[in-house]
């Protein structure tokens, strides 16, 4: 049996996808059927990303990427609408994760470093979807992480302290537009240049800008 039979009886028939798996020795680490759906699903993305660090996005098709996988067409739709919702739904679970991993941010540098270090492992990736007719995608996925750094890292900021909400959010689009020009200007560029050292020299260059600017909005309350 090949793998992309293998997977076609585990995607169709709900009864023998255990004992399916256990002969190809994928078992999922539940066990059950949405542990399998997962692992499928995951399957799809990480060909997907290893082709596109290949290969520019224009030269990818559904075709190339159920033949990498080992799976069928009907597979690859059952979870995702098409390429673009692919790519949408990598960027969605990252972004989710970074979230995740820095729930609380005291240095917007932190949350930005484990955020680059994610983007140069994949650098052909993100430069091949940053390059090409879906760099939205990308884009929207960049703002939604500078605007999670950015929030955290001002609650933190505001502890015990108090500011009128249109002042937070007048802040917070401010250094999220920054965040959101630096690291894009990088990526405009190639990636090249020392990142890590620009945006440290960026935030102790304004180190104190912060108190500044809150103290500014508490005294026009």
């Amino acid at each position: 049996m090949t793998q992309a039979d293998l997977w076609d009886k585990m995607e169709t028939s709900p009864d023998i996808r255990t004992e399916l798996s256990e002969s190809a020795g994928i078992v999922s680490m539940s066990g059950t059927e949405s542990g399998m759906a997962n692992f499928t699903k995951k399957a799809i993305q990480e060909s997907f990303l290893r082709l596109l660090m290949e290969r520019p996005l224009s030269q990818i098709t559904v075709k190339d990427v159920v033949a990498d996988c080992g799976v069928n067409r009907n597979t690859f739709y059952y979870y995702f609408d098409d390429i673009p919702k692919l790519i949408e739904t990598i960027f969605t679970e990252d972004a989710e994760a970074i979230i995740q991993a820095y729930p609380a941010v005291e240095r917007i540098e932190d949350c930005l470093d484990g955020f680059i270090e994610f983007a140069l492992a994949k650098k052909r990736a993100i430069l091949h979807i940053y390059n090409s007719a879906n760099r939205e995608l990308y884009e929207q996925y960049l703002w939604r992480v500078c605007g999670h750094v950015i929030s955290s890292f001002l609650n933190a900021a505001l502890k015990g302290r108090k500011i009128c909400q249109s002042d937070f959010e007048a802040i917070r689009k401010y250094l999220t537009c920054v965040g959101f020009g630096v690291v894009s200007g990088w990526v405009a560029t190639g990636m090249t240049g020392d990142i890590h050292g620009i945006v440290s020299r960026i935030c102790e260059i304004k180190k104190g800008m912060m108190e500044e600017m809150i103290s500014r909005c508490e005294e026009s309350r």
